[in-house]
């Protein structure tokens, strides 16, 4: 069985005045968050059980930080790309636009990580989840929550509906 993990980075501190929102970093809540991750990756009864993974990152600094502190140092990650192409900062970027990500991005071989923002990792979720729980249709993707959804062997993902099997939500 393959799975794919949907993440939202997680907390970043706010913009500074001239700054760029692709440039915004960690918070202290949020390197906690990671750690939590982390600590779940490493786990092969929590997030480890669905891995290795492949991931596709938002290139921005805030998901790039959330990957490095949560996924470094552990046998979870067997590759990554970042790209820009996740990131809503000169377009919008729907569910749609990511799941076609996903498409051309998939091996077949492995399982999936992808890490970008809201509120195209929410409509991603939603898209893709046969059926959502009630927290993330009501009250939204949480940062740093993890969803994974499980995906048929030696098929890549597509335009369909797919089981949520596990949830994780840092502090």
């Amino acid at each position: 069985m393959r799975y794919l993990t949907i993440l939202r980075h997680t907390k970043s501190s706010p913009s500074l005045p001239m700054g760029l929102d692709f440039d915004r970093v960690l918070s202290g809540r949020g390197r906690r968050q990671c750690k939590q991750l982390h600590a779940w990756a490493m786990d092969p009864e929590a997030l480890g059980a669905y891995g290795p993974v492949v991931a596709l990152v938002s290139s921005a600094a805030r998901t790039r930080e959330t990957f490095h502190r949560s996924f470094d140092h552990t046998d979870w990650i067997v590759a990554h790309e970042f790209r820009k192409s996740l990131y809503s900062g000169s377009r919008e970027v729907t569910g749609e636009d990511l799941l076609d990500e996903l498409i051309e991005f998939d091996t077949v071989s492995t399982s999936l990580l992808i890490v970008g923002h809201n509120p195209s990792m929410h409509e991603l979720a939603l898209l893709l989840a046969s059926e959502a729980p009630e927290s993330l249709r009501s009250h939204g993707y949480e940062l740093g929550g993890a969803y994974v959804f499980e995906l048929s062997d030696g098929e890549r993902i597509t335009h369909r509906r797919y089981e949520l099997v596990a949830r994780f939500v840092p502090d």
